[in-house]
């Protein structure tokens, strides 16, 4: 995809019960890229996009617009909220590759706008904190353009394509397998870093590189934080030199050229747009390891007269409702996130430095244990590489995913890859019609190259394969299913 000054796409936030009198139309946009479009073209983008919402209402007014396909463009849409939507409109290119999933751009605004609660709360409560609009858009904008800046190839902002999301999704978590004695360890390390709080309920998750260890938050705190992690706080992230085997793809960084400045947003508009102070969680090269083994970062800065305390990250949990301090501890490939309520703190029950402390002198050496035993045992990025296999296992309840090796789903020829595209854009339709009703389903395909691709989507799980001996037959393929989901996923996708 070319950079964001072209034609090629357009992103934009707005707010549905905002901007309905003439002259005050600006007022429903919340965010905008490229900003510095002029307000004019804004308006018709979000316009047309308004129209398409309400027509589509007329015809199904209990399930949201999702896409509108135009000849040259797809319309994607998302309902973030009521009444506040986010529109994605890309050009079609199938000549430079640029061939997507609807569904997966879809998650692409799910993923922006859940981490955006995480760190900000929803973007109604704002709005309805502050009746001006101007804040809400101060926050909006850096933190989209942080998401954004991962999307950057040099210069070139480019969405992933059929090449990246066909094996991989977004919105799940990937584990690390360990054996028993290794995982008895991490539940009692666990159990240390609770007794570190004292009697407070606190929080707490480990990654071994870009994988997950355990968590104790609900699967969709789970999902946001460690998506939060696998982009800036892992050893990875936090390395220059990011192996690049990780499912998401590492960034070059922030590119405020490309993506345009804040203040260029509607130039004639009367709202501050306040941003000077406003925190960036996703900004990039902002976080160091010290020297007791925490993260650090000044994102959040340091209140005027306020207490050091005010300066730790804090997010929002959705399960429990509550704003909890983040705390981040790395030992080598290791990483633990300890969470801790803020009322807590503020009321003086125990301090943040105090289990910091705690950490150290309780923990430290149980992670280091615990690091050296999961590294001799890792099998490195090829890990659950299955061969002759390409394939991607979804548990949609857990919200859990393992997928082959982005380095063998390479080696796929490209006709591989988009007759498996064509297979989940399949899928995806199937699930949307029968969002009320679960059933089972199977869909294979023969591709041009004579590779076969199968779906397999059962009791909220789901399997996608391309399996490329071309001497398979369809009982050939369907067997080799059968032999796979029988040793590596308790034969769940076994079907009559």
């Amino acid at each position: 995809m070319s950079s964001s000054g072209d034609e090629s796409l357009r992103l934009c936030v707005f707010d549905l019960r905002r901007g309905q009198t003439e002259g005050q139309e600006l007022d429903k946009i919340l965010f905008f890229h490229p900003p510095e479009l002029d307000p004019s073209s804004q308006l018709s983008v979000t316009g047309l996009s308004e129209g398409l919402i309400t027509f589509t209402r007329l015809f199904s007014p209990e399930a949201a617009c999702e896409v509108i396909e135009a000849e040259n463009h797809s319309h994607v849409f998302l309902e973030a909220e009521p009444d506040i939507w986010m529109v994605m409109v890309v050009e079609k290119n199938k000549e430079t590759g640029a061939v997507w999933r609807v569904d997966a751009l879809r998650g692409m605004l799910r993923e922006v706008h859940s981490l955006f609660v995480m760190f900000h709360g929803s973007v109604r409560a704002l709005l309805e904190k502050e009746s001006a609009v101007g804040f809400t858009r101060s926050l909006l904008y850096p933190f989209i353009k942080d998401y954004l800046s991962n999307l950057f190839v040099g210069k070139q902002l480019q969405l992933p394509n059929f090449r990246e999301t066909t094996l991989s999704e977004r919105g799940t978590v990937r584990m690390i397998t360990l054996s028993r004695d290794t995982a008895l360890e991490v539940q009692s390390l666990v159990q240390v870093l609770d007794s570190c709080a004292g009697n407070l309920r606190c929080h707490s998750m480990i990654l071994f590189q870009d994988l997950l260890v355990s968590t104790t938050l609900s699967p969709d705190d789970t999902v946001n934080l460690f998506t939060f992690a696998v982009m800036r706080l892992t050893s990875q992230a936090l390395s220059s030199d990011a192996s690049s085997w990780s499912y998401r793809r590492k960034g070059t960084g922030s590119n405020s050229a490309a993506i345009g400045s804040i203040e260029s947003l509607h130039s004639g508009n009367s709202d501050n747009m306040r941003h000077d102070h406003v925190i960036r969680p996703l900004q990039n090269g902002k976080w160091r390891k010290g020297k007791d083994g925490f993260l650090v970062t000044d994102i959040w800065g340091l209140e005027t007269g306020g207490s050091p305390d005010s300066a730790i990250p804090t997010i929002w949990l959705q399960q429990s409702q509550e704003r909890v301090y983040l705390l981040a501890y790395q030992y080598k490939s290791l990483t633990l996130l300890l969470l801790l309520p803020t009322t807590a703190i503020v009321n003086g029950d125990i301090s943040v430095s105090a289990v910091k402390q705690q950490v150290i002198e309780q923990a430290s050496l149980r992670i280091m244990k615990i690091e050296e035993k999961i590294s001799r045992g890792w099998g490195g990025e090829n890990a659950y590489h299955v061969k002759g296999y390409r394939y991607l296992v979804v548990d949609n309840d857990l919200e859990v995913s393992r997928a082959s090796p982005s380095g063998k789903v390479a080696t796929l020829a490209k006709e591989s890859l988009l007759a498996l595209n064509k297979l989940r854009e399949e899928v995806d339709l199937e699930k949307s019609r029968g969002k009320r009703q679960e059933r089972d389903l199977e869909i294979c395909i023969r591709a041009k190259n004579n590779a076969w691709v199968i779906a397999r989507v059962t009791r909220g799980k789901e399997l996608y394969m391309a399996l490329e001996k071309a001497s398979d037959t369809l009982l050939d393929a369907t067997d080799a299913v059968g032999r796979f989901s029988n040793r590596y996923c308790s034969e769940a996708f076994l079907m009559d």
